[in-house]
């Protein structure tokens, strides 16, 4: 019997039932081992978001758009982000539900019998509550306001998730170029070091001259291997970023042309209206503030009773009794929920002073990300004369070479100095790139609008 009377109260009331979904790590591990960027429902995800086909599939050519799409599909972080927007969305249900009532079954035996019918005393009686003061038109307010803020969270972490694979394409794209720009003038430094033995085998270098040639071409050496093991960790950077493993990445084409030239600055006005208007952190840090303030709203409304309608009825040792009064009301008398306010004061400018907080440091990041964009866009175009100089030197040193002017080893150490004022324009390209992306998080947004700016993270349809 005990059993049996939960079971018939679901049947009744159309109860949810249990449905066990363990976790095992190994399954996971494998799961995550055989994703591909070349997967079908990656297509059919990428193609909902562009509103087109890609094919074919997968692309010849990965750029940062599709990169981008794919890490927003793979990265696990905005699955957790999705996930927390879905338990607020369930908390609005929750908020909203209206409160049960409650069933009452009294049973009493009399002895001796006090009136003319059995000796029993039965019935049934419902104790139904009745919120006042619109304690649930509050409390679904708060809810609401979670959920707007935790939707908001997943356009920061899906933000969070395109600045790294930004970041990882950066730093691939230095590598590739220094991996370029290194093994030309490795080459050239061993080319150097041959040179100079010879000569020094005829007496016209000494032998300082060759320990310093060789010197130079270790330290070439040892930067080219630096490069290529920069190349590595850029596409293991890349992996992690979309959330894949890293033989996913190793046979791909990726295409860095997007960072041989650092976008323009923008107006200021703009970038500031950006960071104030269209930062999710700074809506979703709004969102939360106006959840507190519906959560003071019920606490003062919680100064006012509920009540509790009891109609039942009562068979009493042959009297039948229907009752049509209140169960009860709860009179706040003690403290009219004093405490439950001040705490709900308190958490609103909890709430308040985070956001303001919040909104100062948008505002100076977004300062500081202007002024060294700007610094490092005037040291990379001081870099690009000074490689157009090299250039026209160089020119200048190949017509000599060809006329018999200078020697294979001027001309050598000629091309060796362009490529190291090459590199120093790299470097600078690098850090315009970096300072840039500065300045895109300031603002969430891309400072090449038609790379995301018109993309938003939606949820995939089939699982990973």
């Amino acid at each position: 019997m005990r059993r049996l009377l939960p079971f018939a109260v679901c049947l009744l009331t159309s109860c949810a039932t249990y449905h066990a979904q363990p976790l095992a790590p190994a399954e996971l591990a494998r799961s995550f081992e055989h994703r591909s960027l070349a997967d079908a429902s990656l297509h059919d995800y990428v193609t909902r978001a562009l509103g087109h086909d890609i094919t074919p599939w997968p692309p010849t050519k990965w750029n940062r758009r599709l990169l981008t799409l794919a890490a927003w599909y793979d990265n696990p972080a905005l699955e957790v982000a999705r996930a927390h927007a879905d338990t607020a969305r369930a908390g609005v249900d929750v908020a909203g539900a209206l409160p049960n009532p409650t069933l009452q079954l009294p049973a009493e035996y009399a002895t001796p019998n006090p009136g003319p019918g059995a000796p029993f005393t039965m019935g049934l009686a419902l104790d139904i509550p009745i919120e006042t003061a619109g304690k649930r038109g509050y409390r679904i307010d708060q809810a609401k306001h979670l959920s707007d803020a935790a939707q908001l969270a997943i356009q920061t972490e899906s933000w969070r998730v395109s600045g790294q694979v930004r970041d990882a394409l950066t730093a691939l794209y230095s590598a590739q170029r220094h991996c370029s720009l290194l093994a030309r003038r490795v080459a050239d430094e061993r080319d150097v070091v041959a040179m100079i033995e010879k000569r020094h085998t005829v007496g016209e270098n000494s032998a300082a001259d060759v320990g310093s040639a060789t010197l130079a071409m270790d330290q070439a050496q040892r930067d080219y291997a630096a490069a290529r093991a920069a190349l590595t960790d850029a596409r293991a950077q890349l992996a992690a970023a979309i959330g894949v493993p890293l033989a996913a990445v190793d046979g791909i084409h990726i295409d860095t042309a997007s960072f041989t030239a650092p976008p323009p600055v923008p107006p200021i006005a703009q970038a500031q209206r950006d960071a104030i208007f269209h930062r999710s952190d700074l809506l979703a840090s709004l969102a939360d503030y106006a959840a507190s303030e519906s959560a003071l709203q019920l606490e003062i409304a919680k100064q006012y009773p509920d009540v509790h309608l009891g109609p039942g009825y009562t068979y009493d040792t042959g009297t039948r009794r229907i009752a049509f009064g209140l169960a009860g009301i709860t009179l706040p008398i003690f403290d009219q929920n004093q405490g439950g306010i001040r705490e709900a004061e308190d958490r609103r400018k909890e709430a308040a002073a985070r956001t303001a907080a919040l909104q100062d440091k948008i505002i100076g990041d977004l300062d500081q990300a202007l002024s060294r964009y700007r610094q490092t866009l005037r040291a990379l175009a001081f870099a690009d004369d000074q490689l157009n100089r090299a250039q026209k030197q160089l020119a200048g040193e190949a017509a000599r070479f060809a006329a018999g002017e200078i020697d294979r080893l001027a001309y050598t150490k000629a091309k060796i100095d362009f490529d190291i004022n090459a590199g120093s324009r790299l470097d600078w390209l690098v850090a315009a790139q970096q300072a840039a992306a500065a300045l895109e998080d300031a603002m969430q947004r891309p400072l090449e609008r038609e790379e995301l700016d018109d993309l938003r993270p939606h949820r995939p349809e089939e699982p990973r």
